[in-house]
């Protein structure tokens, strides 16, 4: 069976908020800060550490 990685992503997203019960400021916080940072000129610098 192969699941696209966008939807094991959100499952462990979904699981890890329930469980660790982050607060959600701080959930937003991340997610934004990560998508002006993939917008941003660090984004070649990041890019082999992320591969």
């Amino acid at each position: 069976m192969s699941v696209p990685l966008w939807l094991f992503i959100t499952c462990l997203a979904v699981v890890g908020v329930k469980t660790l019960r982050p607060p959600m400021w701080l959930v937003i916080v991340l997610l934004v800060g990560g998508y002006l940072l993939a917008d941003s000129l660090l984004a070649p610098l990041l890019n082999p550490f992320v591969k």
